[in-house]
């Protein structure tokens, strides 16, 4: 698999993304759902922002996994929040995440109105091998 990364500016650099991924010679596509803070008995977590994005990192990281992909190999990444002011403050986190698995992936950060039952984020991904 080859990965090339196409970032016609440099701003977007702070943000923990880039504008494009380029693919080529793909073995597989991983196409995972919405992961967001739910527990492993199917409880959605009532916790603050912060504990929940931990917890669906967690479960995007298990998913990854378990299909036998590696969570670098993201390529593109959907943040859905039903608070930008909730979730900005955890933005240390989650790019400290990014930079530690070495994630280049095209995003988009969305505002919901709302998501399942008592949820405040959640991540969809999409991973090559």
């Amino acid at each position: 698999m080859e990965k090339r990364i196409i970032n016609p500016w440099k701003w977007q650099d702070d943000r923990h993304y880039v504008q494009a991924v380029e693919v080529k010679a793909v073995q597989s596509t991983l196409y995972c759902a919405g992961q967001a803070a739910v527990h492993a008995d199917g409880t959605s977590s009532s916790a603050d922002m912060r504990t929940q994005l931990q917890l669906a990192i967690q479960n995007l990281e298990q998913v990854i996994s378990e299909a036998g992909y590696e969570t670098k190999n993201i390529v593109r990444l959907n943040v859905y929040t039903t608070s930008h002011e909730e979730f900005f403050p955890c933005f240390d986190f989650f790019g400290e995440w990014i930079a530690r698995n070495d994630i280049k992936q095209a995003a988009t950060f969305v505002e919901v109105k709302t998501l399942f039952e008592t949820l405040k984020i959640e991540l969809e991904a999409t991973v090559v091998r």
